[in-house]
């Protein structure tokens, strides 16, 4: 079933370049770059700051905030929590992307701390989303692992459970796309096998959704929406792409020039109940 909600992917991205919402990154050294590019190719403007002495100063001008935990430092970890104590406390939108949690015990320290702030989603990899859940308690770092129909029904189940206990949405991608508020499941297809080959699309995909969250309470269908664009562009940019060097510059002009109006972006949603 289409989901019904009005907040289609193309209304979505249209109201996203139409305000320009200005968005919050404490994220990762490999991943500032591409993310800064990804969030102005799509329509948002990109903020990068973890200096603890401003982040009150900026999470007071930005409209969303996305917390990568990719490379901790116990001054980065601090800043991410005051970034979250913000975020939470003025009723904005926050992404944590818990980037290979599974990984060391620092990682499960910052987000289990970051956590108590209440994200609006979790943006992760099965994998990651199996950790969050306590049902895998390590991993070799940021890569999902295994993405079979076995493999990805347990981590739907696992990120349903994730939900339920965290009271948000959380955005499992991959291979097929699984987002839920642990109610409802909306499944998002498409992208590109390449999409998989470079480093920080997801990490700039977490960024995204914050960009997207922004003015919107339908934190569930927003980030669907958000997730569908994202997927759209690197379909296109992998018709092209002879590899990972050239795929990045198309996916960038595949997500400047997308198609608000394109009938694929809404048929790439599929909704079910969660039983």
């Amino acid at each position: 079933m289409t989901p019904s909600s009005s907040l289609s992917p193309g209304s979505l991205l249209n109201q996203l370049r139409q305000t320009t919402p200005l968005v919050h990154n404490i994220t990762n050294h490999v991943a500032m770059t591409p993310t800064a590019n990804t969030l102005l190719a799509i329509g948002a403007s990109p903020l990068m700051a973890h200096a603890q002495q401003e982040i009150q100063e900026i999470s007071a001008i930005s409209a969303a905030l996305s917390i990568n935990i990719g490379t901790l430092s116990p001054s980065w970890i601090e800043a991410m929590q005051l970034a979250a104590m913000c975020a939470h406390r003025d009723g904005k939108p926050w992404v944590l992307d818990p980037v290979g949690i599974g990984a060391s015990s620092l990682r499960q320290y910052a987000c289990r701390a970051l956590l108590e702030y209440r994200p609006s989603v979790i943006r992760a990899n099965a994998s990651e989303v199996l950790a969050l859940a306590g049902e895998m308690n390590q991993g070799r770092g940021v890569d999902s692992g295994d993405d079979g129909e076995d493999a990805l029904e347990r981590a739907s189940r696992a990120a349903v459970a994730l939900a339920r206990a965290q009271n948000c949405v959380v955005a499992m991608t991959g291979r097929v796309d699984v987002v839920t508020d642990g109610q409802q499941q909306i499944t998002v297809q498409g992208g590109h096998a390449l999409m998989g080959r470079v480093t920080a699309m997801g990490c700039a995909l977490s960024s995204v959704v914050a960009a997207s969250l922004a003015g919107h309470d339908d934190t569930l269908h927003a980030t669907a929406a958000a997730l569908a664009c994202y997927a759209e562009a690197g379909e296109t940019a992998g018709q092209s792409a002879q590899g990972p060097g050239s795929f990045v510059p198309r996916f960038m002009d595949a997500l400047y020039t997308l198609d608000a109006d394109s009938t694929p972006l809404a048929s790439r949603l599929e909704l079910t109940d969660v039983t």
